[in-house]
C-alpha cells in the first residue's frame, strides 16, 4: 500500500489554469485566468468546475461529444455490443412528466467532492486531484469495475480491446476503466476542456473555490442544479434548465 500511495503522490503533481471568455447570462462574462508555472504543484486552493446551460445547447450536446472524441481518441472502437461502447460523455434525453417538455443534456463524470468511485476502488486507481478533478490511474487500475457499479451517473466505461489510435495526452489501455478527466491535459496547459470550447455559449469553466471567479459569481446569483443532489456528493458539474 505504501508503494501505491507513493505513486499516487507522484501522479498528482501537475499545474493548473484555464482561459476563456464566454457569456452565460446578460452582463456575465468569464474572466481570463492564466495557467500556473510548469513547476508549480496542483493545489487544493482551486477546485475546477463546470456550468452547462442546456437551453443554449442547440444540438443537445453533440458538438461536445465530438470534441471529446477528437481530443481523447475514443468512440472509434468496434464492439460486439453497444453496451460496451466508451462513454466519456453521452447525451441523455430527459422528459418532464407533468409538462411533457423534452430536453437533451451532456452527462459526463460529475467530478464529485465525495466520489463513490474512489471509495470502492481497492487499489487507489480511482483518485481525485487536490483541485477536484477525478481521474483513473491506468498504471494502477486492475479492471475490477467496482467504480463503474458505484458511479450513480454511469460515467465510466471499460476498455475491452487493444487500442491503436492513442492520443499523447490521454493514456488509455485494454483492461482498464476510463471516464471524463475534465481534459486535465488541457487544463494544466491553461486551456478550457474541449467540450467547453465546442459550446462556448452554453458552457462555463472556472474555479469554484474563488468567490471572484465568474463561475462562482454566476452560481451565487442564478444558482445551478446538481444531478442527484440528494446523494450529497457536491458535484463539480452544475446545470441550468433541468
Amino acid at each position: 500500500m505504501s508503494n501505491i500511495n507513493s505513486y499516487r503522490r507522484k501522479f498528482l503533481i501537475g499545474v493548473t489554469g484555464t482561459a476563456a471568455a464566454v457569456t452565460l447570462a446578460p452582463g456575465v462574462f468569464l474572466r481570463q485566468v492564466q495557467a500556473k508555472a510548469n513547476d508549480e504543484a496542483v493545489s487544493d486552493k482551486v477546485r475546477w468546475g463546470m456550468l452547462i446551460d442546456v437551453n443554449k445547447l442547440e444540438d443537445g450536446g453533440d458538438a461536445c461529444i465530438e470534441a471529446c472524441k477528437k481530443e481523447h481518441g475514443w468512440g472509434n472502437e468496434e464492439h460486439s455490443s453497444d453496451l460496451q461502447d466508451a462513454q466519456w460523455i453521452r447525451k441523455v434525453k430527459v422528459t418532464e412528466k407533468m409538462t411533457g417538455k423534452a430536453m437533451s443534456l451532456p452527462v459526463m463524470c460529475q467530478h464529485c467532492e465525495t466520489a463513490p468511485c474512489i471509495d470502492v476502488c481497492p487499489t487507489g486507481a480511482s483518485m481525485k486531484r487536490p483541485d477536484g478533478i477525478v481521474q483513473v490511474n491506468k498504471h494502477v487500475c486492475i479492471g475490477c469495475r467496482y467504480c463503474m457499479m458505484a458511479c450513480p451517473y454511469k460515467a465510466r466505461s471499460f476498455i475491452h480491446e487493444t487500442l491503436t489510435d492513442q492520443r499523447p495526452g490521454t493514456p488509455r489501455g485494454k483492461g482498464t476503466v476510463e471516464s471524463c478527466n475534465m481534459c486535465v491535459n488541457r487544463v494544466d496547459a491553461g486551456k478550457n476542456p474541449a467540450c467547453v470550447d465546442a459550446a462556448p455559449k452554453a458552457m462555463l469553466f472556472g474555479d469554484l473555490n474563488d468567490p471572484e471567479s465568474k463561475i462562482s459569481k454566476v452560481l451565487k446569483k442564478y444558482g445551478g442544479t446538481q444531478i442527484r443532489a440528494d446523494l450529497g456528493l457536491n458535484t463539480g458539474v452544475r446545470y441550468w434548465g433541468i
